[in-house]
């Protein structure tokens, strides 16, 4: 994808206005004006960050070509994916705890991967199915069929458009697309943008009419969020590594980045990072492909992500307070590869096997309040412990029946009702004193935290500092089946 080339500013003098766009009412809790309550997420942001895992499917001519960006020259003739099966895709995608996707409708080649009114240049053109296939149907027939929310992604920039930079004109082509696309195929879950800004054929770029665009999907798709470099949902984390901030908050301020494409140097830390005095909720989107390019390509069949490597992305991302959205490209043939299907399994295999038992099951919890807060240490996360209501600090301390031996620990805020925690620290009593243990800055959806195997029968929370009122739903510790435990830790 590498989108950081094409962060542009030719597509600003018609996204400006972005930043005046109306909302429908559910989307009103995601905006607020700077001084006044801190943002909470909408009941479809909510949903969205909570499934922790998407898969991105990168399919089209660049499948056949061995490019990473096509030049919308390639004939439909090459596009012949005999075998594809979207059913493989989604049950693949399940069976691994992904709970949506996102296809590439259209990638930057302009070929489109249903058969369109506005374009030749598509399925309708190929040899596949004999020209009567459509890809996008049998993605989203297939994620609905498997359980999965579907989502799409359509470039703006299209380099085999002609009307592409020629500015009204392309926007209209661009918006019956996206209408195609929106009310044809069921229930959309994310619409996927970028602000990749090339030039087209006519060696012009093209100015997006930003505004026009996002009221299309609030318009025809009410419920899906919308991801781009700026929102309005949903935001990019700032890296194609699958790696969010070390402190990440799910606030930015709209202004920051006006518009998808916006390219300054400060950009790509403020995205990984967001604002905590940020007016806007926009949780961190965190892309990354299981192989070295987002297209399939036969060389990289031995490069792909080990199921270690996939566990490293999940701390790194929703570890985080990020959401992972994994590429799995489809082969020429139109089928998962094996190795990426194997790994797949080894990730799922693995999350399993880690956060199978909830080591803190049965304590005792005791909060600064002074009163019991068995919230944190239930799964459900619409339950929590919260501090006064003037509050900006808490601990509580968790006490089992006796000593268990753990290395990782979750944390969770209730996000439902906002993101506050800033500072937080967890220590082990070791039979005569507090130890230090773990300790950051912004919990989130979720904060996971990895150490050495230690002993205890004691934690405490302590969270530092607040920016409203500290609220907790999830403590728990776990005991990694890869880990062993040494000589030298504390048996208390």
């Amino acid at each position: 994808m590498d989108r950081r080339r094409f962060l542009l500013a030719g597509s600003a003098v018609a996204s400006l206005g972005a930043l005046g766009l109306p909302r429908p009412d559910h989307a009103t809790a995601a905006s607020l004006p700077a001084g006044g309550p801190r943002p909470r997420p909408t009941p479809q942001q909510l949903r969205w960050q909570r499934e922790e895992l998407a898969m991105f499917v990168h399919l089209t001519v660049n499948t056949f070509t061995g490019k990473e960006w096509g030049d919308g020259t390639e004939s439909p003739a090459i596009f012949d994916p005999r075998k594809l099966d979207a059913r493989q895709w989604a049950r693949t995608a399940r069976q691994a705890g992904f709970r949506s996707m996102i296809l590439t409708a259209k990638h930057h080649d302009g070929f489109c991967l249903w058969p369109t009114a506005t374009t030749k240049h598509s399925v309708a053109s190929s040899p596949w199915k004999d020209g009567h296939g459509d890809v996008v149907r049998e993605f989203t027939d297939a994620c609905h069929a498997e359980g999965l929310g579907a989502g799409l992604y359509l470039s703006p920039w299209d380099r085999n458009a002609k009307a592409y930079g020629s500015g009204e004109a392309y926007n209209d082509y661009y918006i019956a697309q996206l209408t195609e696309l929106l009310t044809r195929y069921g229930p959309i879950v994310e619409v996927w943008f970028d602000g990749a800004n090339g030039e087209g054929p006519n060696g012009r770029r093209q100015a997006y009419d930003w505004p026009r665009i996002h009221a299309t999907v609030r318009r025809l798709q009410p419920d899906a969020v919308m991801f781009s470099d700026a929102g309005p949902d949903v935001r990019w984390i700032g890296d194609e590594k699958g790696v969010a901030g070390e402190t990440c908050w799910s606030s930015i301020d709209p202004a920051s980045v006006p518009y998808p494409g916006y390219d300054r140097p400060w950009v790509g830390g403020l995205l990984g990072h967001g604002d905590p005095h940020g007016s806007a909720w926009r949780p961190g989107e965190s892309d990354v492909s299981i192989r070295p390019g987002w297209f399939w390509h036969p060389e990289q069949d031995g490069e792909v992500k080990s199921p270690d490597a996939l566990m490293e992305l999940y701390f790194s991302s929703v570890g985080r307070n990020s959401k992972l959205l994994l590429n799995v490209p489809p082969n020429r043939d139109g089928l998962f590869d094996p190795e990426d299907i194997a790994s797949l399994q080894g990730f799922a295999a693995k999350r399993t096997a880690l956060f199978a038992t909830d080591l803190l099951q049965g304590a005792t919890v005791r909060a600064s309040s002074g009163e019991a807060a068995p919230a944190v240490l239930d799964a459900n996360p619409d339950t929590h412990w919260s501090a006064a209501a003037d509050a900006h600090d808490g601990w509580l301390e968790i006490a089992l029946p006796r000593a268990v031996e753990f290395d990782t620990l979750e944390l969770g805020e209730a996000i439902a009702l906002g993101q506050n925690i800033a500072n937080y620290r967890v220590e082990r009593w070791d039979g005569g004193a507090w130890q230090p243990l773990a300790w950051g800055t912004t919990i989130g959806h979720k904060k996971l935290a990895r150490f050495d195997p230690v002993r205890t029968s004691r934690l405490r929370v302590l969270l530092e500092f607040a920016y409203g009122t500290p609220r907790l739903a999830r403590v728990a510790a776990y005991r990694g089946p890869d880990r062993r435990y040494g000589p030298g830790h504390d048996e208390k």
